[in-house]
């Protein structure tokens, strides 16, 4: 069932029973409650994909394509191996 049913009366139907249920002084509340997570999902939304879509400025230290630096490989070398924590 899709919502092409729906006529006028459903809808007032199921606002009286939203009004009954929580009251005329918790719907402003809850309507605004559901816009700011609707807003915060929008904007966090937006920031994953600049985050995905944009590339990272090149780093000013180090040419594009030169090898690392040798002191950072050791380091590298010198890390332990991560323990497991599913086996």
């Amino acid at each position: 069932m899709g919502l092409q049913g729906i006529g006028f009366t459903e809808i007032l139907i199921l606002l009286v029973v939203v009004l009954l249920l929580f009251g005329a002084k918790r719907i402003p509340e809850i309507a605004g409650s559901f816009g700011k997570g609707i807003t915060e999902f929008k904007r966090n939304l937006n920031d994953a994909q600049k985050a995905i879509t944009e590339t990272p400025p090149p780093r000013a230290d180090r040419a594009v394509g030169a090898a690392p630096p040798a002191e950072s490989v050791a380091r590298e070398e010198e890390r332990p191996e991560p323990k497991r924590l599913l086996n």
